[in-house]
């Protein structure tokens, strides 16, 4: 009967590969981030002269392929170039500069750390990574709690390119003034990608991930229209994933309009922020914000303490913009009869029907 033709059998899948919905899947072609990654391999190229590389800084809102762009010039570094290494740190897991310093040995193979203080880990360090050159990735930068990593990074390794990967550009200025000037890096801005180019990503992962004819044009069109909204190559992907598995559960050979709506009809806590990672921290202060809407900072920070938080009113300040680059919440500078000051709103996210 054609009413059984629709109807997913036991066993059955609507995914060809499901890992490509994932962000951290690396398709061979990095659409629209050409120019991005020509500048990353630029400042890595004088290292085959055996001269010191440049340093570089990514920044630009969470998920529009700084990562990405970093990981595809490094797989080629590791595939066409053993002279270079390339050394990768996510500082979201490792935000200090001990777990720094276990990060590059694990990322060098270098195993005899037990039992040792962060200065002699880095004299190993210093002597393993000055035999070759080194381009060094810390991604996600701006979670870390120091910096002394950095410092000691730019005064004992020789031949090195240093690329750090921020969500904002203001980051860079609460550094050090020691580091910033060892450091030195120019500035990459990723800007926020186009409509045509959000579909050309969403239509490259679709095709990877599902089999021909699996997603229908409306449900699609729907997808690609809430992924602009929130900006965020991630939610796109997180939403497709979301839909596929509703139809599956429904035994549904095609992810129609109406799963996209019911994953979308759960509402923005559900569907839309899952994508970005926030840590205890940023939950906690997220909710004090959900609770006390609108009003400026400083007393958000005094509701913080109230609430038993114990970090100070910078670091508390530097949550509330992680926040803001992630679109949790908005922020809005006044000026008045006591000074400008800035008011901290939670941003409710766009549901479909409200486009």
């Amino acid at each position: 009967m054609a009413l059984f033709d629709t109807m997913l059998k036991s066993g059955e899948s609507l995914f060809a590969n499901e890992y490509a919905l994932d962000f951290s899947f690396h398709p061979k072609l990095l659409l629209h981030r050409e120019k991005e990654q020509f500048t990353i391999a630029n400042a890595i190229r004088p290292l085959f002269a055996e001269r010191n590389g440049k340093n570089i800084m990514l920044y630009g809102r969470p998920g529009i392929g700084k990562t990405l762009a970093v990981l595809h010039v490094f797989r080629e570094l590791e595939d066409e170039h053993e002279e270079i290494l390339p050394v990768y740190v996510n500082c979201w897991q490792n935000n200090s500069t001990y777990k720094i310093a276990i990060a590059l040995c694990e990322a060098v193979n270098y195993k005899f750390y037990q039992n040792k203080k962060t200065h002699e880990i880095f004299k190993d360090l210093q002597e393993k990574f000055n035999k070759f050159p080194v381009a060094l990735c810390f991604d996600e930068v701006d979670k870390i709690e120091d910096f002394d990593f950095l410092y000691t990074l730019l005064e004992s390794i020789y031949r090195k390119t240093v690329i750090l990967v921020s969500n904002y550009k203001e980051w860079f200025a609460a550094l050090d003034e020691r580091i910033r000037s060892r450091l030195h890096p120019e500035l990459i801005e990723f800007k926020e990608y186009n409509a045509q180019e959000i579909q050309d990503i969403l239509v490259q992962r679709k095709d990877f991930a599902f089999k021909p004819g699996t997603v229908s044009e409306e449900a699609f069109a729907a997808i690609v229209q809430n992924t602009l909204t929130q900006k965020d190559i991630r939610a796109g992907l997180h939403l497709m994933r979301q839909t596929a598995e509703a139809a599956e559960e429904a035994s549904s050979r095609v992810i129609t309009l109406e799963h996209v709506n019911n994953i979308l009809q759960k509402g923005p806590e559900e569907y839309a922020k899952e994508p970005m990672e926030l840590d205890e921290e940023c939950r906690s202060i997220l909710d004090i914000v959900k609770a006390n809407d609108g009003i400026k900072i400083g007393d958000m920070f005094k509701k913080y303490e109230e609430k038993g938080g114990r970090q100070s009113y910078k670091t508390f300040a530097r949550k509330i913009q992680i926040l803001a680059f992630g679109s949790f919440v908005s922020l809005k500078r006044t000026t008045g009869v006591g000074g400008n000051s800035t008011l901290v709103f939670h941003q409710e996210m766009k549901k479909l029907s409200e486009f």
